[in-house]
């Protein structure tokens, strides 16, 4: 369902959150300002619903105490965000609600897509250090999928690790996991 929006001033979190469901475009705040974008596509999505289910085994295996969600709403102190992918506190979701606090989440992981590059990339990495989330992943599929593993530290994202295609990558952190980027786009 698309909708037409009429809003008048600045957004607020409660103004997107009111907005009706929409599995055609995601909305995200930014500021103020309200950024719609197009719902991903098929390789993403399969990179992404490959990845969550990874990213589920590894945090079972782990006894972590959390949940793996997609494209879940997550409330910065800037605004609001959907990371493709969500590693957040088991007791933040203990509720049937449609938004995490950045304060539960554990790793975001960004798939970038072409027309959201420079979004994925620099500005919402910034957006997650800000809101002191621990572990910031970058999925990217061109010229070959890898994965780019960061962790917060003095208030930015450091890189510790790139995941090769073709190669198996081990990582401890936020929970043990094995990872060959190449599998997860592959059709």
């Amino acid at each position: 369902m698309s909708v037409a929006i009429d809003h008048t001033g600045p957004w607020t979190v409660a103004d997107v959150l009111a907005l009706p469901e929409d599995r055609t475009t995601r909305y995200e705040l930014l500021g103020e300002s309200l950024v719609m974008s197009p719902a991903p596509g098929i390789r993403h999505q399969r990179a992404s619903f490959r990845l969550a289910m990874m990213l589920d085994t590894a945090a079972r295996a782990a006894k972590a105490p959390v949940e793996v969600l997609e494209a879940i709403n997550v409330i910065l102190p800037s605004g609001l965000v959907v990371p493709d992918l969500v590693v957040t506190d088991a007791g933040a979701t203990a509720e049937d609600g449609v938004s995490v606090d950045a304060e539960d989440v554990v790793l975001v992981v960004e798939l970038v897509s072409p027309g959201n590059r420079t979004v994925d990339r620099k500005f919402k990495p910034m957006l997650y250090a800000e809101a002191a989330i621990p572990h910031f992943w970058r999925l990217e599929f061109d010229p070959a999928p890898m994965l780019v593993v960061h962790e917060l530290g003095d208030g930015r994202y450091v890189e510790r690790t790139t995941a090769l295609a073709g190669a198996t990558t081990h990582l401890e952190t936020p929970f043990p996991l094995d990872i060959d980027p190449a599998g997860l786009s592959r059709q």
